[in-house]
This record gives C-alpha cells, structure tokens and sequence, in this order.
C-alpha cells in the first residue's frame, strides 16, 4: 500500500528544497574539512568554473560566482601571478579580456580537489549500498541543473 502526501505542491517542494539544502550544506562543509588547503575557496570556485566553461571574461566568472567583478579582481590577480590562470584580450571585443585556465592551474585544482574526492569514495564506499551510490550520483546531476539554472543569464549590477 502506498501513501500519498495530500499537501499542495508548493509545500511539498518547499519540504524537499529544506532536505536538499540541508544534506547539500552538511556533505559541502564534510568535503571542504578535507581540503590541501593551498587555494582560498574563491579561487577554488574560480578555477572550477574555468576549467568547466572554458574561456570566460571576469564579468561571465563573477556571474556565475553571484558576485560583482570587482569583488574577484584580486583573486584573478592572485591566480594570474600563479600562473594558474591566463588573460588574452577579447578579439571580438577590444574592451574585454578571456580568461582561461592554465596546465598548472588544472593541476592545482586536480590537486586541490583529490583529497576531497578520496575521503568521499571512501565515505560512500562505507555506508552506501551500490543502488544508493548510483542514486546520489543521479541526484549530483539534477543538482547542478538547479544550481546552473540562471546562472549564465543572471544579472550583476555594475
């Protein structure tokens, strides 16, 4: 016999988005405690979105970051001194620069990122069944969805 839950829609997701916000906010802050420590998060976030998107100008990182550009204009100088992270003009548009990932940079993030990954395989690898493993890992994918949604079309005042 199955129940079903007879409140609106609306409450229901409100219910859901309380339990995903909730094991997102817990598993993050789990993973980010077994960081190498050698990048700051933003450049952390940073270097993810480049290595993920490709070339990108500061204002596209700092959209998708939810920021303003001028609040990153540090940390690109950081990542571009480290060599982690390269700027070329913009050949459409002589106003603009691209950024994009270094060599060095995808090895620093790879780097930054193995222990985070190592700590959580072996987490899953000790409370989850296979089933539930495939499960979450579905559940990762409809997570970036909701996280992407507006992010390449949000507005950042200048």
């Amino acid at each position: 016999m199955r129940i079903t839950d007879e409140r609106p829609t609306h409450e229901r997701n409100l219910v859901a988005a309380t339990k995903i916000r909730r094991g997102t906010t817990m598993l993050a802050s789990r993973t980010r405690a077994e960081r190498l420590g050698e990048l700051s998060l933003n450049q952390v976030a940073i270097l993810g979105w480049l290595a993920k998107t490709g070339l990108m100008t500061p204002g596209e990182v700092a959209q998708r970051l939810r920021t303003q550009p001028q609040s990153i204009t540090r940390t690109l100088a950081g990542l571009e001194a480290a060599r982690l992270v390269s700027r070329t003009p913009d050949p459409d548009d002589g106003r603009q620069s691209l950024l994009t990932i270094t060599a060095s940079g995808r090895r620093a993030l790879a780097a930054e990122m193995a222990p985070r990954d190592v700590w959580l395989a072996e987490a899953i690898s000790q409370v989850l069944t296979s089933s539930e493993r495939e499960l979450l890992v579905l559940a990762s994918e409809l997570m970036e969805r909701l996280a992407e949604l507006d992010a390449a079309s949000a507005v950042v005042e200048a």
